[in-house]
């Protein structure tokens, strides 16, 4: 396999936060969260240690739109069009790929100053890539199913604030942050409606975080086994995991993570074979 790292060091020196990427389950090589991007040394070394890495970007300056073709029974290609023949003026021309499995993926500046999230669902077979620990394995790295391929080499278009506000509308059930004018004033009691159920807690664990240094490793795998119990797809539970272990302080690391999330997984599988 052809190494990479000629293209690691290019992307670098645009100014993309560049991960090395493994090449079964695309998951970062290197512990990355909430750190500065590697430079041109480390690259070369991490390259040297894993000469069959990908590569990846972090979305700090920028998010990404990542239509999957058939997510969980839905096609993303087809509710992405159908959304955007309505609303053409929010997808101004931008870089875009094709995934390794089909999908596409467009990219857009994140206007200044605003934090923005990942936001699961968005549209349905539609996610948004947004959170500075989010990432996208990016072209010529190979997936499973084939290659990722730029589409053209348009620099990243600025998001018009209509799509910014598309995206982080109450109308799509989630929200980027509690600073929008609507819950200015009004406390948790308010915001609470209802009795607070464990399905609510686990919905706010990804925004409240794990907990305490003590206790992160139990809470993650309480989460995690609370939503697979739940039927949550095991992809979107392992996305929701590490949005959750994002707000946390300080996070899990990432073999600490992923050894949790495995192990919850084989336990969750065990259970349903037994049921």
């Amino acid at each position: 396999m052809k190494s990479l790292v000629n293209y690691a060091l290019a992307y670098a020196a645009k100014g993309f936060y560049v991960l090395p990427m493994a090449v079964r389950d695309k998951r970062p090589l290197i512990e990355f969260a909430d750190r500065p991007a590697i430079d041109a040394s480390r690259i070369g070394r991490v390259w040297k240690r894993h000469p069959n890495a990908q590569i990846a970007f972090r979305t700090v300056d920028f998010f990404v739109i990542d239509i999957d073709n058939h997510a969980n029974g839905a096609n993303g290609l087809a509710s992405f069009n159908d959304y955007k023949n309505k609303h053409p003026d929010q997808f101004p021309a931008t870089l875009s790929q094709t995934t390794h499995s089909g999908g596409k993926q467009f990219f857009y500046k994140k206007p200044l100053g605003l934090d923005m999230t990942q936001a699961i669902g968005w549209l349905p077979g539609v996610d948004v890539k947004a959170h500075p620990n989010n990432y996208v394995v990016v072209a010529p790295s190979s997936g499973v199913k084939g290659t990722y391929k730029w589409d053209n080499k348009l620099p990243i278009a600025q998001a018009p604030e209509t799509l910014i506000k598309a995206i982080i509308s109450p109308n799509h059930s989630r929200a980027t942050s509690y600073h929008s004018e609507g819950y200015k004033g009004l406390t948790g009691e308010q915001l609470r409606l209802g009795q607070h159920s464990k399905t609510a807690e686990l919905f706010e664990q990804i925004v409240n975080g794990l907990g305490s240094t003590g206790g992160r490793n139990m809470a993650l795998a309480a989460f995690v086994g609370g939503l697979l119990f739940r039927n949550v797809d095991a992809k979107v539970v392992y996305e929701l995991a590490m949005q959750a272990n994002q707000h946390t302080q300080p996070a899990l690391d990432a073999k600490e993570f992923d050894r949790t999330f495995d192990s919850m997984v084989k336990k969750e599988m065990r259970r349903r074979n037994n049921a």
